[in-house]
């Protein structure tokens, strides 16, 4: 097997290898010979015969006829392995495809239609299924939730992670209330179910889009930009550790002001870590560059002048994470003429 060579043993007994071992000697062993079952690059098995019989040796044409028939056997063995490699890889292809399906149903369709706020989101995975997610809440009293969370890993394990987050979320966001106690709330129940070398960011804020004001918790995630139409940018960071890694973490409420024009850039960890074919990674100072040229667009705009970016810097080197965005604007109230508004002409 060492050499991948056949062998062949005229007379066992006569053999200082074999004469003294009890196996040839019960079982009456004469003459014997073995041919490796050889692929190319790899042994799989060998082909060993023997016969007690003293009349009737093996010979030099029996091994040769021995080594054709392993040599053939060893490929129809492994064409055999290979169509059951290709049937389970077609198999496990169509569950991930349908996994894919199901996962991107729980992601929004589109943004939500919120009065004084424009809103815009994206998801690309780098595999077929991804651990980021993203959801918008909007609520009767004008408010709106934008969140976004990111399971450590990638594939399905992510992915299923993710599902469970998106379950939780979907429960607890229907009456958030404080911030620090909704994000508590989550850490608990997902500490409860998630596994000791997995963990997720997660960053949930809420917007009144009438009056720009915005509470917001962050567990653990890159802190979202605010790029203000001034020019200057604000990082929102204030919340407490990752989700799943104790139990009993605690979590503050931070709070801010969208002014009109201002952009909320929430991202995940896979946008500033997208890297060119050199290695370089694009990171969070050309995120605010981009932001902060394209902040008089609307937030789809801003969205994909993002990607387009992306895909300029990475040039095809394939993504390393998940990419998610979620952009929200701010924009100028608007209030309905009145009969004060209309000039009057005289005649």
């Amino acid at each position: 097997m060492k050499e991948r060579s056949s062998i062949l043993v005229r007379d066992a007994q006569l053999d200082d290898a074999f004469k003294g071992r009890m196996s040839i000697v019960e079982q009456k062993v004469h003459t014997m010979m073995a041919a490796p079952l050889q692929t190319k690059d790899r042994i799989i098995g060998l082909i060993y015969l023997d016969s007690p019989h003293v009349l009737r040796e093996f010979t030099k044409d029996d091994l040769s006829l021995l080594t054709v028939m392993a040599n053939i056997a060893a490929i129809r063995i492994e064409n055999a392995r290979l169509a059951e490699v290709e049937q389970a890889e077609r198999i496990m292809a169509r569950d991930l495809s349908q996994a894919a399906d199901i996962q991107g149903r729980m992601l929004p369709e589109q943004a939500p239609d919120v009065p004084g706020a424009d809103l815009a989101g994206f998801n690309m995975a780098c595999r077929t299924v991804g651990g980021d997610y993203y959801d918008f809440f909007k609520y009767p009293d004008g408010r709106v939730a934008l969140t976004l969370g990111d399971v450590s890993g990638k594939g399905m394990p992510a992915s299923l992670m993710m599902m469970a987050l998106h379950a939780r979320v979907q429960v607890l966001a229907e009456e958030p209330g404080n911030l620090a106690q909704f994000m508590t709330r989550i850490n608990k129940a997902t500490c409860a179910k998630c596994p000791s070398n997995r963990f997720i960011t997660f960053f949930f804020t809420l917007l009144d889009s009438h009056t720009g004001e915005l509470a917001f918790a962050n567990a653990g995630h890159n802190p979202p930009l605010i790029v203000h139409a001034a020019g200057t940018v604000e990082q929102l960071a204030s919340g407490g550790l990752p989700l799943g890694i104790k139990a009993n973490a605690d979590y503050r409420e931070g709070r801010t002001t969208l002014q009109p024009g201002d952009v909320l850039v929430i991202y995940s960890d896979g946008v500033t870590e997208a890297a060119s074919p050199s290695g370089e990674e694009f990171g969070p100072t050309r995120l605010y560059e981009v932001v902060s040229r394209n902040v008089e667009s609307s937030a789809a705009g801003i969205r994909d002048r993002i990607e387009s970016a992306l895909t300029k810097f990475s040039q095809g080197t394939q993504a390393a994470d998940d990419i998610t965005l979620v952009i929200a604007k701010r924009q100028a109230q608007t209030r309905a003429l009145s009969m004060s508004d209309i000039p009057k002409f005289s005649s």
